[in-house]
């Protein structure tokens, strides 16, 4: 019978490669100040799979291609799939026990659940933020991106490298195959850095040619008589111990140098050429050699060796962090290193090495092995979406707990008596979409007008509150979503590009096209600089200065004109206009600062609260240029939420009886909501009554 075995020796020296690329990443994503282009890392780690899998199976006897693609999976998902399951499967209960629901976090269960089969960077190509976004950091799966690229690559391996086997000139055509691809793939990534930067960042065909330069260096060096089935080295090479430092130079380089706006063209091309130079000068140097000492030292390979498990590990802890009690201050940062550390060891010892080596696993046949590794993907892919699915049930958050306090928007039926309002209907409009409230068959006769509603998010978030007024009057409300836009926020910035603009003619001509006499149209919108996000806080005094110069900022830029002109239009065919005034806006988004576990995160310093009459001050030049926009439109009134969420005081408060006005920073509860109720029912009247008058 003949052996199918791929003798290759165990070379030291790469396991203190692979020390260097993931100590890169982790303080790169601990820091990104302290290296600043440690997200290189990654791409050292390209070059040496592209390598190390070449290595693999390079010496391996001629067999079908069948039998070497399974052969060569096998291999992928025992190395892969053990580690990668524990590691998800913790993330995603961590995450439901301590994570609520919010926009914040809403692609994470989706990323997690295609990382299960090395699919995650075509979910995070798709999104709408970058790899250096910080909104990013909040997604505890985005780091499996890599790992995408590199199972898909891997896929694909078996049927380009297949003809090595062949021996012969098969080599040789194998090896112009690699260049080849790889030349095309550089020059695509070229291509659409500018057009398609997620693309270019997150998908294999950009980014084909740093595996390829692995897998051509292992060719190239083959075919020059190099050995890779032994270990063995003669004396000092000294021109390739010159070659090795320069590679050293050029990796360093890439590590400190390198930055987003050039990645992963030309800006990967430091670490990926320093990676090559390294990979091939010091294979066959002696243990005397001092590169080769410096990256066998029992630290280096110790990290190496465990550095798959310490790149899984260590992205979830740090963002979990994050999320909890942040990870700014240096006892944090220590803590989330130490606990990285120790959790890579654990999964190292007691996950991938016991399966790696498993002598059960060894005698299986390949196919069933191929097989026992994907029903293990599929099983844990399974309980992930059970452990999400059960986060209300689950979660320690009090946000979770009390959803109906804290959520605005909903999607369930709302059955309070006496007449209940089915989950809305949601049409698409282009980008945007049109929501419509209605009440269910119900004896209590209609007593209000019709509602159109048109904004942001902002508009969505008194979700609830439509709902209440629907419920009480049995008329409709629709809403339209602008696509993510303000509208007629009075803010040039914050509708100023082609998208919003496209969006808010297409949402101005529907409504005028569907309103009616009597019908009122509601202008929501958030009117001021935030002071906080979600992840991030805004310097106060440029928030500051741009609240107090609002009014002059909105006659001066024509988005006085522009509002005064859209809202004529709706004048015109009888509709009652109603303006939002600028509303309250907190100092720290309130479901991050909710729990026992979040209260010392840095987002949340200084308590949520705002000095009322400081506030006032600061929304007095908004409220003006709102109010002569009513002005200037006979019968347009303007909705005051603030005095209802900030009653008289020296501050205006989160919560009111320990139930929160707001979801975060600006975005009204679903109590909120309620308590917003009368008073927008009552605004609704008082329209009608101006508009008679």
């Amino acid at each position: 019978m003949t052996s199918h075995r791929s003798p290759h020796a165990y070379f030291p020296y790469i396991d203190g490669l692979r020390a260097i690329a993931v100590l890169a990443v982790v303080v790169y994503h601990l820091h990104a100040a302290w290296l600043p282009g440690g997200f290189a890392g990654v791409d050292v780690f390209f070059v040496i799979s592209g390598f190390v899998v070449s290595a693999s199976v390079g010496l391996r006897e001629r067999s079908s291609l069948a039998t070497f693609w399974v052969y060569f999976l096998s291999r992928r998902l025992q190395r892969i799939a053990p580690a990668l399951i524990v590691c998800l499967l913790a993330t995603t209960l961590a995450a439901t026990l301590l994570v609520p629901e919010a926009w914040l976090s809403e692609q994470n269960a989706r990323t997690g659940r295609f990382a299960f089969f090395g699919f995650s960077n075509l979910v995070l190509a798709r999104n709408l933020n970058s790899y250096f976004s910080p909104i990013t950091e909040f997604n505890p799966y985005t780091h499996t991106w890599s790992l995408g690229v590199e199972e898909q690559f891997y896929l694909a391996f078996p049927f380009l490298f297949w003809a090595w086997s062949f021996a012969g000139r098969w080599r040789r055509v194998t090896l112009g195959l690699f260049v080849a691809l790889g030349v095309a793939s550089f020059a695509y990534a070229w291509s659409i850095r500018a057009s398609d930067a997620l693309g270019a960042f997150y998908l294999l065909a950009p980014r084909f040619w740093e595996l390829a330069v692995g897998v051509v260096l292992y060719q190239a060096m083959s075919l020059a008589g190099r050995r890779f089935d032994t270990a063995d080295a003669g004396a000092v090479a000294w021109p390739r111990l010159a070659l090795a430092c320069v590679g050293f130079c050029l990796v360093g380089y890439g590590l400190w140098t390198s930055s987003p706006d050039r990645f992963p063209v030309p800006g990967a091309l430091w670490a990926v050429v320093g990676s090559a130079l390294l990979l091939g000068a010091l294979h066959g140097q002696p243990q005397t050699a001092w590169p080769v000492r410096l990256l066998t030292r029992a630290p280096m390979r110790l990290i190496g060796g465990m550095s798959y498990s310490l790149y899984l590990w260590h992205w979830p802890v740090f963002v979990l962090f994050r999320w909890t009690v942040g990870l700014d201050g240096a006892l944090e940062q220590g803590s989330a290193v130490v606990l990285s550390f120790v959790l890579a060891w654990l999964s190292w010892r007691w996950v991938e090495q016991p399966i790696r080596r498993s002598p059960a696993l060894r005698r299986m046949p390949r196919p069933a092995l191929v097989a026992c590794g994907l029903l293990a993907l599929y099983i844990g892919l399974t309980a992930h979406r059970l452990i999400d699915h059960k986060q209300p049930h689950w979660s320690l958050s009090t946000v979770t707990h009390h959803a109906d306090d804290w959520y605005p928007t909903s999607t369930e039926a709302s059955t309070a008596p006496p007449c209940g309002v089915p989950a809305p209907r949601v049409e698409s409009m282009g980008v945007g979409k049109r929501i419509t409230y209605t009440r269910t068959a119900c004896d209590r006769p209609v007593s209000g007008p019709k509602v159109f509603v048109a904004g942001d998010s902002h508009a969505m978030a008194f979700g609830r509150m439509f709902e209440g007024y629907v419920a009480d009057t049995g008329a409709t409300v629709t809403l339209y979503n602008n696509a993510g836009c303000a509208f007629l926020s009075l803010q040039p910035t914050r509708e100023g590009s082609d998208k919003c603009r496209s969006s808010t003619t297409r949402v101005t001509d529907d409504l005028v096209a569907r309103v009616q006499p009597g019908d009122v149209v509601f202008l929501p919108s958030l009117r001021m600089p935030r002071f906080v996000d979600q992840w991030i806080r805004y310097p106060r005094d440029a928030a500051v200065a741009q609240a107090l110069e609002a009014d002059d900022v909105a006659r001066r830029s024509g988005a006085f004109d522009d509002a005064v002109r859209i809202t004529a239009r709706f004048a015109a065919k009888g509709a009652h206009v109603v303006f939002e005034a600028p509303n309250l806006l907190l100092n720290a988004p309130l479901y991050r600062c909710a729990d026992p576990w979040t209260r010392t995160n840095p987002i949340c310093a200084g308590g949520p609260g705002v000095d009322r009459a400081e506030f006032e001050t600061l929304r007095h030049p908004m409220l003006d240029a709102v109010t002569s926009v009513a002005k200037a439109v006979p019968g347009t009134t303007v909705f005051d939420p603030f005095p209802v969420l900030c009653p008289p005081g020296p501050r205006c408060e989160g919560f009111q009886q320990g139930r929160p006005l707001f979801f975060d920073g600006d975005h009204v509860s679903a109590y909120g909501n309620r308590l917003l109720l009368p008073a927008f029912e009552e605004a609704v009247r008082n329209a009608l009554t101006q508009k008679g008058s």
